[in-house]
């Protein structure tokens, strides 16, 4: 293949594809340019069908330091553990390009996308999509159309399609969507926080100046409302249209033949299903309806080996696929015929929910957040502003600090497995980060240290994300943190058959299978914080979408009525610190700290308390155990600052004065003069004959005579009376 540039301008980007060049042994790679960022894409396959039915793709994607122009830090010095960046960043791309395949494609695919030019305003994760679609597209291996992607911001109230990183931060909405022609595949979005000045007139203070303007800053969570979401979403649509319209048409004479693989095609025994439809129809049928996950497996199992005796099936998984296949059917044909689920409940019912607040007595703040079969033990832990996680993007030199963290964790028991618990996986880092994504626009902005939340889930049936959102929320309030409102979340489903469809409240792990799509939404009672779609299909219209908002908006409010009765009830824990934050002049700072920390030290160790200390503002926090000790140390800090400043002396020169050691070391010694103030002897100055050690005739604390010889400003030069009388 001779090498080919495509230039493609769309929805505000200039994007330049290179094929033919490098990576030719790969099935298909591609030298993306987007400024000056340059992205490499490659994939390979093995041309060989797994066991397993499932599609064994991986995606990485790897940012380089040098293409920042940097040596990675630390003390190795190459790339490592890929940061929670890239793995998000990576799952992104996986989940938007999984439906592209054909059900049964079982062949093992790696697809590396690595930057290796980056530019500080270029959306990294859109180009890592287009970059993922050049790649695919192109290559031998057989897919089923095109993607393109599409990033929407609002900057004062106005849509910005593909803002560039410094647009992006001034957004209130950071909305990703990726779609194949005018079907949405993959929604991420949240919203941002920002300030508002609101001026309000106060009462009539003098009758000539008349009424005072009052400027109050606010926090907006700028929750978006379902309509205006759809809007927004159908907006992305028709410029994702555009793009993979650009996409196909640009990239046709570079497509390289597709590889003729056969899929993968089960064993699938006609006449033992219908045995099975015949036979054991109603065992299947109660199976499904049992409440528990774990009954209705072990009632499954059953009736597979009931199935393997009566009719002498060989292998297992004939029975089991056979089985598998028939309960899938029953599960889709109670929602979409008779409006009823395999608990019983109805499409748009929530599961039972209980909460718990603070039960661990020595946390900052906890909530044990229980949803059907779902629970969560979500803790809140607070810390100072050097606690802060520190973290790095390739687009900036500049070091970043989460004040909010958001940790998820899911051991193996609390699916029934037995399963040792490791470092978090791909999965666990996206839960965490829609929890986090969702929660934070209700955080305050101007909080002064770190917050921890960490998600212990327990028992998992589905939507335990949402149960990480929906807890943190409490133990938030538990640890009595300032947010705007309390945050919600919720799980949606949809089963399709041709032009039918019903949408599922609050689902469970058996409508996540055997559903097509999985909708997670949150929200406050003002509107959407954050989003998350992941589509089994090959893609939704916008009319169910707009039906799944609809109905997810009830759910919420219905969940938001349950947290905030219990959130009412709150016990503060005793665990959690005294704080008090205070403000002092801050040219006077120095006299709070003390010589060395000197003072600082002292006040923290009296009063077993923690001290932050703001320096361009003045700002003190100070933190402890009990509010006595915090107030204590509150108390004698002001004391410092309301007592005048001292100012030192102005000396009489070849006067002498009776000062005390207070530091010894090896050019000399620093005195206390009477006005309290430290001036340096030096080694010169002791004796006219030299001297190897001072610690050999002084020791610190020692009394003194010294002369002083000159003094400009606040530097004193001071000489012995026997360096004098030498003299």
């Amino acid at each position: 293949m001779q090498k080919e540039i495509i230039k493609i301008e769309a929805n505000n980007l200039e994007e330049v594809y290179e094929f033919g060049e490098i990576a030719r042994q790969a099935s298909g790679a591609v030298l993306y340019r987007c400024g000056k960022a340059v992205l490499i894409g490659a994939i390979a396959i093995e041309e060989k069908l797994i066991d397993e039915d499932f599609l064994p793709l991986t995606v990485q994607y790897i940012e380089k330091s040098y293409a920042a122009a940097r040596i990675p830090g630390g003390f190795i010095k190459r790339e490592t553990k890929p940061s929670d960046f890239e793995t998000l960043t990576s799952r992104i791309v996986d989940r938007s390009i999984r439906p592209l395949f054909a059900q049964g494609f079982n062949y093992e695919m790696v697809l590396t996308i690595m930057v290796v030019s980056s530019d500080p305003q270029v959306d990294m994760q859109i180009a890592a999509l287009h970059t993922a679609n050049a790649t695919l597209f192109c290559s031998d291996i057989p897919i089923q159309g095109s993607i393109g992607a599409v990033r929407i911001g609002m900057i004062n109230g106005k849509i910005v399609l593909n803002p560039n990183n410094a647009q992006l931060g001034r957004s209130s909405l950071d909305l990703l969507i990726v779609g194949k022609d005018k079907d949405i595949m993959m929604i991420e979005m949240r919203t941002m926080a920002s300030k508002k000045i609101d001026i309000q007139e106060v009462g009539m203070l003098d009758p000539i100046i008349g009424a005072t303007p009052l400027a109050i800053e606010d926090q907006e969570a700028n929750e978006l409302p379902p309509h205006e979401l759809v809007e927004i979403i159908q907006y992305a649509s028709h410029a994702i249209e555009v793009v993979t319209d650009k996409f196909k048409d640009h990239f046709r004479d570079v497509v390289k033949p597709k590889l003729d693989l056969p899929l993968a095609t089960q064993n699938f025994d006609n006449e033992l299903y219908h045995k099975v439809v015949a036979d054991f129809s109603e065992d299947i049928k109660a199976a499904v309806q049992h409440m528990a996950k774990s009954e209705r497996s072990t009632e499954l199992r059953k009736v597979v080996q009931n199935v393997m005796q009566k009719y002498a099936v060989e292998h297992k998984k004939d029975a089991a696929y056979v089985v598998e296949h028939y309960k899938r059917e029953v599960v889709r044909n109670l929602i979409l015929n008779e409006g009823i689920r395999a608990d019983g409940r109805v499409l748009d019912e929530v599961r039972p929910i209980s909460i718990c607040t603070n039960i661990l007595p020595n946390v900052h703040g906890s909530c044990l957040f229980t949803r059907g079969q779902t629970q969560a033990l979500v803790t809140v832990t607070l810390g100072d502003n050097k606690d802060a996680q520190s973290y790095e993007f390739i687009t900036s030199n500049e070091t970043q600090y989460e004040k909010l963290m958001v940790h998820y964790n899911f051991p193996g028991f609390s699916v029934g497995e037995a399963k040792f618990q490791g470092a978090p996986g791909r999965r666990e880092l996206g839960h965490g980060n829609l929890a986090k994504r969702a929660l934070e626009p209700t955080f305050d902005m101007d909080y002064d240290g770190s917050v921890r939340i960490v998600a212990e889930i327990l028992e998992s049936n589905g939507s335990s994300s949402m149960a990480t959102v929906c807890g943190g929320s409490l133990a938030l309030r538990a640890a009595q943190v300032d947010c705007t409102t309390l945050v919600a979340g919720v799980a949606m489903g949809v089963v399709m058959d041709g032009e039918r469809y019903a949408v599922l409240t609050d689902i469970m792990g058996l409508e996540d299978h055997d559903g097509d799509m999985d909708f997670k939404i949150c929200g406050t009672r003002y509107g959407i914080t954050a989003l998350q779609l992941d589509i089994k299909l090959g893609g939704i219209k916008i009319d169910i979408l707009k039906d799944v908002l609809t109905q997810a908006t009830r759910a919420m409010a219905q969940i938001l009525d349950k947290m905030e009765s219990a959130g009412a009830n709150i016990i503060k824990s005793e665990a959690l610190p005294a704080t008090e934050f205070f403000h002092i002049d801050p040219s006077r700072i120095f006299e709070v700290i003390g010589k060395a920390g000197a003072t600082i030290k002292e006040i923290i160790e009296k009063f077993d308390v923690a001290i932050d200390i703001k320096r361009d503002i003045g700002g003190v926090k100070v933190s402890g155990a009990t509010q006595e000790n915090v107030l204590g140390a509150k108390h004698h800090i002001q004391t410092i600052i309301s007592n005048e400043p001292k100012k030192q002396s102005v000396y009489e020169i070849n006067k002498e004065y009776q000062g005390k050691i207070k530091k010894i070391v090896d050019f000399g010694m620093f005195i206390e003069m009477p006005d309290g103030f430290d001036a340096l002897l030096h080694i010169s100055k002791v004796s006219k004959e030299r001297v190897e050690d001072l610690n050999d005739l002084y020791r610190v604390g020692d009394d003194i005579t010294v002369v002083v010889l000159e003094q400009k400003g606040k530097k004193v030069e001071l000489a012995t009376l026997e360096y004098l009388d030498e003299k």
